[in-house]
């Protein structure tokens, strides 16, 4: 890990490879519309490196106070129900729902692309209609390029520590993995030393 990158950061270079691994999934253009769908940690994190490519950037969620996040790198945000008309040329589903999947179908434009991302308990009914007539592509997406990722946080182009929503010591580990499970949260970090501020 670079020493550069503090550990507060150091800890999203997972999901922050997984968000850039979209682009590498569909290939971004200048000027192409793009939708994600999903205001968690994943999709902000999505919508921030997409917005790095140059590509307008279009946000759905249903937190304010996480759309407001996403702001500060240029993309456009909405409740998901004042989703502006219009289709996009990519949608990536990162709500964790499978109504955002629903939502993703019905907004990408013909022989554009959605990317998954989300993985759901039980059996998602798929119309295949729904990517047949309009030849859409439906692609699935999960890990991406840590190099990449590094060299963004130690360049400062990706700041992630803004989706911590708390630090909670090791003591109260189990507690902590249990408030994670809340969908009001964004990101726990557990702190593992003793008696320092670092994760």
């Amino acid at each position: 890990m670079p020493p550069e990158v503090p550990d507060q950061a150091a800890v999203f270079t997972e999901p922050l490879a997984a968000a850039l691994q979209v682009a590498y999934s569909v290939g971004i253009f200048p000027g192409e519309r793009l939708l994600v769908v999903g205001d968690g940690p994943l999709g902000l994190l999505i919508s921030w490196v997409l917005a790095l490519r140059g590509a307008p950037v279009h946000l759905a969620g249903h937190h304010p106070e996480r759309l407001a996040l996403a702001r500060a790198y240029g993309v456009a945000t909405f409740q998901e129900q004042d989703l502006p008309a219009g289709d996009y040329h990519t949608v990536v589903e990162a709500s964790g729902s499978p109504g955002g999947l629903t939502l993703a179908l019905a907004r990408v434009r013909p022989r554009g692309a959605v990317v998954l991302k989300s993985t759901y308990a039980g059996v998602f009914p798929l119309d295949p209609a729904a990517l047949v007539v309009p030849e859409v592509r439906l692609l699935g997406s999960r890990c991406g390029p840590f190099p990449e990722a590094l060299r963004l946080l130690r360049q400062g182009w990706v700041d992630p520590r803004p989706l911590i929503g708390r630090t909670i010591p090791l003591t109260q580990g189990i507690a902590a993995l249990t408030t994670a499970r809340l969908p009001a949260e964004l990101k726990l970090l557990i702190d593992c030393g003793e008696g320092s501020d670092s994760p």
